[in-house]
């Protein structure tokens, strides 16, 4: 669905940004980092929210070269900030703070030749607590042996 929606907008996934990581989990009142790294020096970054609830994009933060920073509306200067990468090719969005209510895909955007083009996107999970790896491996272990055991009793039978 949000494919149709991101192209009648005029974004446009491209291979001149590249953006990790694909898909964060994390808890309640961390922080985290999203990271775009450019083929070639934009003029600055735009990032973007994609709300599966709310069926939009929210505009967050403009970023340009000079680190000059434009907010969107109702978007906390407390909770994001972009940080610029030495090269002036790479930008990362950091997030604070975060809230269930912060849940989307966040992209990284740049502007060229009057389209907006997209990063691939990165899916942020926001839970009060993170899911406990599952206990099975051990069990899954300790039930090896048993078929080689028999295994091996039958050849020896048949010796």
């Amino acid at each position: 669905l949000y494919i149709s929606v991101s192209f009648s907008l005029g974004f446009y996934t491209s291979l001149l940004l590249t953006q990790t990581p694909e898909h964060i989990l994390t808890q309640t009142n961390n922080k985290t980092e999203i990271l775009c790294e450019l083929k070639k020096e934009p003029t600055g970054v735009y990032w973007y929210r994609w709300s599966q609830e709310r069926q939009h994009f929210e505009f967050l933060v403009f970023s340009n070269t000079l680190g000059k920073a434009t907010y969107g509306r109702n978007v906390s200067q407390d909770k994001f900030s972009v940080h610029e990468g030495r090269s002036h090719s790479s930008y990362s969005l950091h997030i604070s703070h975060l809230q269930p209510s912060d849940n989307g895909t966040y992209y990284c955007s740049v502007s060229q030749s009057s389209q907006l083009l997209l990063g691939s996107g990165t899916r942020l999970s926001v839970v009060d607590a993170l899911p406990l790896p599952p206990k099975t491996t051990q069990t899954a272990m300790s039930k090896k042996p048993v078929p080689w055991i028999t295994k091996s009793k039958a050849a020896s039978r048949k010796g």
